[in-house]
């Protein structure tokens, strides 16, 4: 009873997260390139939370399936949100972003956007936590790549898919990955995009440096559609750059 009480209490704490990508890339090839393709790459996050705010964040460590090369061909991987800084505040529902493009950085702000969830009826334990499993449609854009014959080509396409969550109430905070601001305690697993997307925490704190919880500000102040359409012209330039010089250095990002 003791153990539960305290764990109640707690409402600032930092959390290290792992995240396993699924890499999704069709390239029809006749020199090796697809062979040289990851099927999956790992990476690691960092959530501090605390006075009803949150920011998210990726962890700087050395990661070896970061670049791969062969058969002539560079082939880089960079995960989303690998440069990105998030911060959250639940109490007014807004998000503010901090989000990098090819050495340029953005601040883009947007409310939370809330989505529908479903309890379930599931539990399990985490990290000694009993957490709950939640699960919500979500209904996004993403954009498809592929690569035929050395050229590349990207089409925005609608994607409808199952999102399962596990939070716990021990820790009465609405943060997590991906979708904070949405449950009722803290997030410790969560599957996205059909269970290609997968988060898991690997350690948790209860102490945390709350006054590092502040709004990124580096960058230019943007809106999320011209956020977009900044990302959409610099994705074209650096495609017609590639295809100008012949180079055989791919860039796969978000």
């Amino acid at each position: 009873m003791l153990a539960n009480l305290l764990h109640a209490q707690q409402r600032e704490g930092k959390a290290i997260y792992e995240r396993i990508i699924q890499v999704e890339i069709h390239i029809n090839d006749n020199d090796g390139v697809s062979q040289m393709m990851p099927k999956t790459r790992s990476d690691k996050f960092e959530l501090t939370f605390g006075n009803n705010q949150s920011v998210w964040k990726h962890v700087d460590e050395q990661d070896d399936n970061d670049e791969l090369s062969g058969n002539g061909v560079q082939i880089k991987m960079v995960g989303p949100g690998q440069n990105d800084i998030v911060f959250y505040d639940f109490a007014t529902a807004r998000k503010v972003e901090q989000r990098e493009l090819f050495d340029k950085k953005f601040i883009v702000a947007d409310r939370i956007r809330k989505m529908k969830w479903k309890l379930t009826g599931e539990t399990k334990t985490i990290l000694g936590h009993t957490c709950q499993q939640a699960t919500a449609q979500n209904n996004a854009k993403r954009m498809q790549m592929t690569m035929d014959n050395g050229k590349m080509e990207r089409k925005e396409i609608l994607d409808s898919s199952l999102i399962v969550a596990w939070f716990t109430t021990d820790i009465p905070v609405p943060a997590g990955p991906e979708v904070q601001g949405q449950l009722p305690g803290l997030i410790l697993a969560l599957e996205m995009n059909d269970g290609k997307t997968v988060y898991k925490i690997v350690d948790l704190s209860p102490k945390a440096d709350v006054a590092s919880i502040k709004e990124p500000s580096k960058g230019k102040k943007v809106t999320p559609e011209e956020f977009s359409e900044e990302r959409n012209k610099m994705m074209d330039e650096m495609q017609k750059n590639n295809q100008a010089g012949g180079s055989n250095r791919i860039i796969i990002r978000n």
